[in-house]
């Protein structure tokens, strides 16, 4: 009881430091583009975290929560007259209802419902790229939201929706609802002979996973203001949060955080200074750390792992 009560305390220590410092670095650092990327790719990734790192199930089609978010925030700006903030809420919603229509792919694991998740994502993109629904989603167009666009209050969006997935992910990891996740990513036939609901709890992950995606998507589009389908429903969106997530360490509220900071980091430095190898080093150190640190940067913690949060 006393660790478990360290790591909330060290957990909540975190969020408020991390919190703070990206309240405060607009006023001192003038790039608001990267600061409000590494904040929705830290969301993302402890979205993310939820479903894969507390149940197992990797959803290689994540992207398809957030362009839901984008897509349905702004058409409800745009054709329903919605305030912003509630219209975020909503694609926030509507992420997680599409999240109950493909529920059934939960009865899927392993790389079959890695596969069938992404197919999913793609048969999204498709539906919303249509040209013959222009006049609903203004098909390959694209969507402007200069009407509303405001970039201070998108940024505190952001910083909200960032304070909001790392409470989500602490709850998990301080509760009995997470622990009869893990139970059930360990062996989930064992974990419902110990009364635990498996389809209930993993439902509930899913779910809460897919509406943090899709408040990242609103804030997003907000945010740039200006958008295309491609852009919202890239491949390149589910590969970094789950890369950032293997890299720091999966079922931690840390991990994500981690591997955020450093690998979008990296992304951003040798993509700028030396484009010429960018893939080269990237793609070796995701080798290296998956061959010799599987569980990722957090397991170097192995002594305090019982108070890392």
């Amino acid at each position: 009881m006393r660790k478990k009560n360290i790591r909330l305390i060290i957990g909540i220590i975190l969020i408020l430091v991390m919190t703070a410092l990206f309240a405060v670095l607009p006023k001192i650092y003038n790039n608001n583009f990267l600061l409000f990327n590494i904040m929705l790719y830290i969301a993302l990734a402890e979205g993310l975290n939820l479903i894969y790192g507390f149940t197992g199930y990797l959803p290689f089609g994540y992207v398809g929560f957030f362009g839901i978010g984008a897509y349905s925030a702004s058409l409800l700006i745009l054709l329903l007259h919605v305030g912003v903030v509630p219209a975020i809420l909503l694609g926030g919603v509507a992420a997680s209802i599409v999240g109950i229509i493909l529920t059934p792919l939960l009865r899927l694991s392993g790389a079959y419902f890695a596969i069938a998740n992404l197919a999913a994502s793609q048969a999204i993109y498709y539906i919303i790229s249509n040209p013959h629904l222009e006049s609903i989603t203004q098909g390959p167009y694209g969507i402007m939201l200069s009407s509303v666009y405001d970039a201070t209050a998108s940024y505190n969006a952001m910083l909200i929706v960032m304070f909001f997935a790392f409470m989500l992910v602490l709850f998990f990891r301080q509760s009995r609802f997470g622990l009869s996740l893990m139970a059930i990513r360990e062996d989930s036939i064992t974990a419902s002979v110990a009364g635990v609901n498996v389809v209930l709890a993993r439902t509930i992950a899913w779910l809460l996973s897919a509406f943090v995606a899709g408040l990242c998507g609103g804030v997003f589009a907000w945010y740039t203001s200006v958008f295309y389908p491609e852009t919202v429903f890239s491949l390149n969106i589910s590969i970094f949060a789950i890369v950032f997530v293997l890299f720091g360490g999966a079922a931690t509220l840390i991990g994500p955080l981690i591997g955020t900071v450093i690998l979008y980091g990296m992304y951003n430095f040798i993509g700028i200074s030396t484009p010429q190898y960018f893939q080269l080093i990237y793609g070796l150190l995701i080798v290296v750390l998956i061959m010799f640190l599987p569980n990722g940067v957090v397991s170097l913690f192995k002594k305090v792992k019982d108070y890392v949060p």
